[in-house]
């Protein structure tokens, strides 16, 4: 049986899309913990849902540590009545290797009218931190559908879930797994290879290397194989990471619509997040760039002085850096209209 730690929770008023024009959302989002069995990690897994909600509780703040602010959140929000479309959720390695990392694009597509469903993947972060369990990138999506089958079997969350509208958003690594969901398979040998030299991605193959991860020894038939969940209508997938290491002949095969987008100047897009081959590749694929911002940009807003306690503590990846010309908020609030539009047209037929 699904366990359930009520954690309800509301973001602060945003500003989001409606037919090209911004306005302020009035409504709350709340939020809920929940565990979802998961076979293949052979434990439960930690499941973030955001929900559309009614006013009421206590104020708290959702994601923040000593780097990063915190989504403002209200403890104790009701589900508001109605049935709604599922986000399923997936969040990147590293610092952001949490779910409530994702707080400041989940709450406002729950105060739009979705419910938002994040697993934490197991391995990706914190003192859970492991290369071995990081890299095995086929447990992520099988970690999505696990979530999905939680929320659906929820006796809370059930009876407001409308049936057969199901998408999925992808930030950074949790973009490769969002492709992986609608059909995008690995290309075995790719992955093995893919910290050979390290160059393709610095930070992230050199702790494989460091914590003595052979990527060669992993099981090939597992990198391989097809993670697709039927369920899910629609894919976004925000500079899905590894983008170079998919099997091209899958992605001609995925009849799911997708939204792909790469943050930064094209010419400047690392190669292994570099997405518009991907797109091209399949049938029904839309591709994006914003160009003011950054990988990092996917963070939630810095603290001050933030980038300085970055250095201090040994990490080098300029977390608080994003483009030219825009400030974060400015950038995640595009990205939000971005995502909100998308999952309008494809799960409410909007637009």
């Amino acid at each position: 049986m699904t366990s359930l730690t009520r954690v309800a929770a509301c973001a602060a008023m945003v500003f989001i899309a409606s037919k090209g024009q911004i306005h302020a959302a009035s409504d709350v989002s709340g939020v809920e913990r929940l565990t979802a069995p998961s076979e293949e990690r052979e434990a439960a897994l930690d499941v973030t849902v955001w929900y559309p909600a009614t006013t009421g509780g206590e104020s708290v703040s959702l994601g923040q540590n000593i780097f990063f602010e915190g989504t403002p959140a209200q403890q104790g929000a009701p589900i508001r009545d109605g049935e709604f479309p599922v986000v399923l959720l997936s969040h990147g390695a590293g610092l952001g290797g949490r779910a409530e990392m994702m707080s400041w694009i989940a709450a406002p597509l729950a105060q739009d009218g979705f419910i938002v469903v994040a697993p934490t993947h197991p391995g990706n972060t914190g003192r859970d931190r492991s290369a071995e369990r990081t890299m095995k990138l086929w447990l992520r999506p099988s970690d999505l559908s696990a979530a999905l089958d939680a929320i659906e079997a929820d006796p809370t969350f059930q009876p407001h879930i409308a049936q057969d509208r199901v998408g999925v958003l992808g930030l950074s690594m949790g973009g490769n797994s969002a492709l992986s969901l609608i059909g995008a398979r690995l290309d075995p040998e790719l992955f093995a290879s893919y910290c050979d030299t390290g160059a393709r991605n610095v930070s992230l193959c050199n702790w494989v290397s460091q914590s003595g991860v052979d990527l060669h020894a992993m099981d090939k038939t597992l990198a391989g194989r097809d993670n697709s969940d039927p369920r899910v209508r629609v894919a976004m997938a925000i500079d899905p990471a590894p983008a170079d290491i998919f099997d091209v002949a899958s992605l001609a095969e995925i009849t799911v619509p997708a939204s792909i987008v790469n943050l930064g100047v094209p010419s400047e897009i690392p190669e292994t997040v570099r997405a518009s081959g991907i797109a091209r590749a399949m049938p029904r694929a839309e591709y994006d760039v914003i160009e003011a911002a950054s990988h990092a940009s996917m963070f939630p807003e810095c603290k001050p002085n933030a980038a300085e306690i970055a250095l201090e503590e040994g990490i080098e990846d300029p977390i608080c850096t994003d483009g030219k010309g825009d400030s974060r908020a400015a950038i995640h609030k595009q990205l939000i209209e971005m995502t909100i539009t998308a999952f309008r047209k494809a799960l409410r037929g909007e637009g």
